[in-house]
């Protein structure tokens, strides 16, 4: 597995999201046991990038992940977040970045992981309520303290990073970015470039659906978030299969999977981009974890380049309306 440096932190180049071990996408059955196979599976094929949070859960994914990584530790760069739960109201989710409640949170997470420090501490979500400064302010000292390593933000508008790293050097930057959520390249991918920040995709394969697994909305359970996703809806749905029957075409000339495909144009996008797709399944992430080998021509970029945009918004509304923009 090559590596890449984001913002001077060395990681394999694709990561492991492990959200969906924790229940969000309900798709057949999974279990403990086999999401610990699943994150052991990656660690022995290179994977060093681990990416959780305290909300999955919430705070089971990180227990689970703790458990993972008993013994092997030392293999990873250990990614957790904060920012979505209120640890003041017993838990309850919603956004609070407050110093007191990053306190609370970091303790938390350290000993559900099982460890002494995070490697990569991210602002889950934007707090309007707290001014930037005051919780990067509040990181940086745990950042001094030696309970985190560097600092990240999470679904950040451009002013936002400018103003958290002329605190304290933010390391990494996670967005939403794939063949078919292509936001970030008109402002945020130049911005992290010009102050060598790196940048983390999440949901690289559109939620599942770049990967060409699902042909219709009954695919999805009933109980998964997808159902309330607009790019998931009947019209939008039908619209979007036009997209993935191009990564198809070019999969199947490039003798690579649909999802091998959608990380690999991830990667050609330049240096500093670590991808971190998600499962709980040890076939699919020996899959994603071979795209680092895929090599597309400049013909097939062009073309994924050139692909019609998803059709509907990336999130429903109310998820949307918690994004700073």
């Amino acid at each position: 597995m090559k590596h890449t440096s984001l913002g001077g932190l060395d990681v394999s180049r694709i990561g492991l999201g492990a959200m969906s071990m924790s229940g969000y996408y309900n798709v057949g059955q999974g279990s403990d046991a086999e999401s610990i196979r699943t994150i052991h599976r990656a660690l022995d094929l290179g994977v060093t990038f681990l990416d959780t949070a305290e909300v999955y859960g919430p705070f089971t994914n990180e227990e689970l992940v703790g458990r993972a990584l008993k013994g092997r530790r030392d293999q990873v760069v250990l990614a957790t977040k904060f920012g979505l739960v209120r640890h003041s109201q017993g838990g309850a989710g919603g956004l609070d970045s407050s110093p007191e409640n990053i306190r609370t949170a970091v303790e938390g997470s350290l000993k559900r992981l099982g460890t002494d420090h995070i490697d990569l501490y991210y602002q889950h979500r934007v707090d309007p309520n707290t001014p930037i400064e005051d919780t990067v302010g509040a990181v940086a000292e745990l950042v001094a303290e030696g309970k985190v390593g560097h600092i990240g933000l999470s679904e950040a508008a451009p002013a936002t990073i400018r103003r958290a790293h002329a605190v304290h050097p933010v390391t990494a930057v996670q967005t939403e970015y794939s063949l078919w959520t292509r936001d970030v390249e008109a402002e945020i991918l130049p911005l992290l470039r010009e102050l060598n920040i790196g940048f983390v995709p999440y949901s690289p394969l559109g939620h599942g659906f770049l990967t060409g697994r699902i042909g219709s909305a009954d695919d999805i359970a009933d109980d998964d978030w997808r159902k309330t996703n607009p790019r998931f809806a009947d019209d939008n749905f039908r619209r979007n299969l036009r997209l993935v029957d191009e990564v198809r075409a070019v999969a199947a000339e490039a003798d690579a999977t649909p999802a091998q495909i959608a990380l690999a144009w991830l990667l050609a996008q330049g240096d500093g981009i670590a991808p971190i797709p998600g499962t709980k399944r040890v076939a699919r992430v020996e899959e994603n974890t071979a795209a680092d080998a895929v090599d597309l021509s400049t013909d097939q970029l062009e073309r994924l380049d050139n692909l019609t945009p998803a059709a509907g918004e990336r999130h429903e509304e109310s998820v949307m309306a918690s994004i700073d923009r």
